[in-house]
């Protein structure tokens, strides 16, 4: 059985003046050009990818720990999503997760491998295989997040 979620947008205005509204879910959001291209106020549709692979990652890999009969205490996931205006365009040409992840029982090596193979295998990750790089680094810890 297929889930469908939903989400939209739109946009008021020329580029450089207008704003855009998005919704999904319970969340609601504005974004512009200065909040794309610049350090204005709101967010931006990077951004939006960022945290949809950082929540998808952290979830499949407490996931594929939990098939491997390990429970983590957490999984803390910060995306860095690298924008680059190449010579067809603004490109998504990188992005970096960084992933903090409370566990025992299994080395860290064992863990870095689980951790890569969930960066391929979970449904985000594969949607986004047309970015060039999709870079991991992954960090064990101890206590609470």
């Amino acid at each position: 059985m297929a889930i469908i979620r939903k989400a939209s947008a739109s946009w008021k205005g020329n580029l450089k003046e207008g704003t855009g509204q998005f919704r999904s879910g319970g969340l609601e959001g504005r974004f512009d050009f200065h909040s794309r291209f610049g350090e204005g106020e709101g967010t931006n549709p990077e951004e939006l990818i960022g945290a949809a692979l950082a929540s998808c990652f952290s979830m499949a890999l407490a996931a594929n720990l939990e098939k491997a009969g390990l429970i983590p205490e957490f999984v803390n996931t910060r995306a860095e999503v690298i924008l680059d205006r190449l010579h067809d365009g603004w490109t998504i040409v990188k992005i970096l997760l960084h992933a903090k992840v409370a566990v025992t029982g299994i080395d860290y090596e064992s863990l870095r491998k689980l951790a890569e193979e969930t960066k391929r295998t979970c449904p985000i990750g594969k949607a986004l295989m047309a970015i060039p790089t999709i870079e991991l680094k992954v960090e064990r810890v101890q206590g609470p997040s």
